[in-house]
């Protein structure tokens, strides 16, 4: 399935609350806007979901990685499924295949890969989670990027946001947390 919309950004973040952040953190997202095969009350297997997502991520989530400055330190997903939809659909395409191939696009990854799903309007806005790729437990990379896109998901869409960081808050002072379990 080709997307209708693929959307790259990069945001690079210098300062915080006014002072200079002690290094610049990138962070960048892939954003695909795909027909949702199962909108409009189309019940049964979510499969065609299930095997889309690693294909989406694979062709895809390396160009929003290629888009760091540094190595990746945190990722995160998350989908806005349209009003035709429903919930089950964005978690098909989350959870079960995606995550093996966004660790292969960074190198590695031990971690849950934070995510959020929801059914809206084309338009609306997600705040993306992101969290360590190794550590969950490594508070300075709790984070969110926020996107919209105008004109999706329409009612019959499914809009995918993978995002990727090469580090975490620009200038993190709530403690370390502590070493993965």
């Amino acid at each position: 399935m080709t997307p209708r919309k693929i959307w790259l950004l990069r945001e690079t973040i210098l300062a915080e609350a006014n002072n200079p952040a002690p290094r610049p953190v990138t962070r960048a997202v892939v954003a695909m806007v795909i027909t949702n095969p199962l909108a409009s009350g189309q019940s049964g297997s979510l499969d065609v979901l299930i095997d889309l997502s690693p294909l989406l991520a694979e062709r895809y989530y390396p160009q929003a990685v290629a888009l760091l400055a540094g190595a990746a330190v945190a990722y995160g997903k998350a989908a806005i499924v349209g009003v035709n939809g429903d919930l089950e659909h964005g978690a098909a395409l989350l959870h079960p295949k995606l995550g093996k191939a966004m660790r292969a696009a960074v190198g590695g990854g031990e971690a849950i890969i934070a995510s959020t799903c929801k059914v809206a309007s084309a338009g609306s806005r997600i705040d993306v989670p992101l969290g360590h790729k190794d550590n969950v437990w490594s508070f300075n990379e709790l984070d969110t990027i926020t996107i919209s896109i105008e004109d999706a998901p329409r009612p019959d869409e499914i809009l995918v946001v993978l995002a990727v960081s090469d580090g975490g808050r620009p200038d993190p002072r709530v403690g370390p947390g502590r070493l993965a379990i």
